[in-house]
């Protein structure tokens, strides 16, 4: 009975007058249009509800296909006239501020208020190009202002040795953080001598590890140790790291963050540091002057013809 009465009691929402009917098949139509929607995709249309801007109400319509749901939140003019879409930002943190940097090697002053995250590939080419353009140039103009910090993002698909070079460098990073830079820098720029003329990704994996166990003798690091690193290749930490490019929808390398602010792709420097300069100034510190361009070398004379002039 009690159930009876509850049910017998909830309020009825009521039909839908044949002029919200046209308004909600305008909606559907422009929801369709905007999103290019295939046919086999439901559009349902919510009820509006006061919003906090003058002359708009909320809106929610939801698109549906195959049992899963998505909505989305428009803002209709109370005269039903207007439709619009507002996208909403959290503003209390920078966009990839919550990348995971706890362990990662460090080059540059620790301390910095700026950060520069590469996420890195060590076959890629645009990324030995990117980082032969951060070091020495970038990181000798701001000094310690700016710390770089690494990330893995191997592209597996077309980069056969990535992965593997990417695991023997956190190897090493797991005693040294300076050597692992050392690597870094070495695989950065021989990476024709990693693939190797044959272009045979076994001997490429032993190039690493050989490459990783010298830099290891030259840091002094516990060789047992590195060993049984290198034989493991553990991938748990890389692809954790690949995870987080991916749900920062990075596609590609080299993909850079400057205290939150996205920089795609292998720029120009003067690109980079323009994008470092705003974080600089962003944290009250204003950024070095740019270095003078190297002066021209003065054309030397022609070299006189062999017998000399008749």
């Amino acid at each position: 009975m009690a159930l009876s009465l509850t049910a017998g009691c909830r309020a009825q929402s009521p039909a839908p007058s044949a002029t919200d009917t046209v308004l909600n098949r305008r909606i559907e139509v422009t929801v369709r249009t905007e999103f290019s929607l295939p046919q086999d995709y439901d559009v349902s249309v919510g009820a509006r509800k006061p919003s906090a801007f003058s002359g708009y109400d909320d809106l929610p319509v939801t698109v549906g296909h195959a049992g899963h749901t998505q909505g989305i939140d428009y803002l209709i003019s109370t005269d039903n006239k207007k439709l619009a879409r507002l996208n909403t930002f959290d503003l209390t943190k920078e966009p990839g501020s919550d990348i995971d940097v706890a362990n990662r090697p460090i080059r540059g002053n620790p301390g910095a208020k700026v950060t520069v995250i590469n996420f890195d590939d060590l076959e890629c080419p645009y990324c030995a190009r990117m980082h032969q353009e951060i070091f020495p140039g970038t990181a000798a103009r701001y000094k310690d202002t700016v710390r770089f910090i690494y990330k893995d993002n191997p592209l597996v698909a077309i980069h056969p040795w990535a992965m593997h070079a990417a695991v023997d460098s956190n190897c090493l990073a797991a005693q040294s953080h300076e050597v692992y830079w050392t690597y870094v820098d070495y695989l950065h720029t021989h990476g024709d001598e990693i693939t190797g003329a044959d272009r045979d990704p076994a001997k490429s994996f032993e190039t690493l590890d050989r490459v990783a166990r010298q830099e290891a003798i030259l840091g002094k690091l516990d060789e047992t140790k590195l060993n049984a690193c290198l034989a493991k290749q553990d991938e748990t930490q890389v692809n954790a790291s690949v995870k987080e490019a991916e749900d920062l929808g990075l596609t590609g390398t080299p993909e850079l963050y400057i205290n939150g602010e996205r920089v795609n792709g292998a720029v120009a420097q003067e690109s980079l540091w323009q994008a470092i300069d705003r974080a600089l100034r962003a944290q009250g510190i204003e950024p070095p002057p740019v270095p003078a361009p190297p002066a021209p070398q003065p054309d030397k004379p022609a070299a006189a013809a062999p017998g000399g002039s008749n």
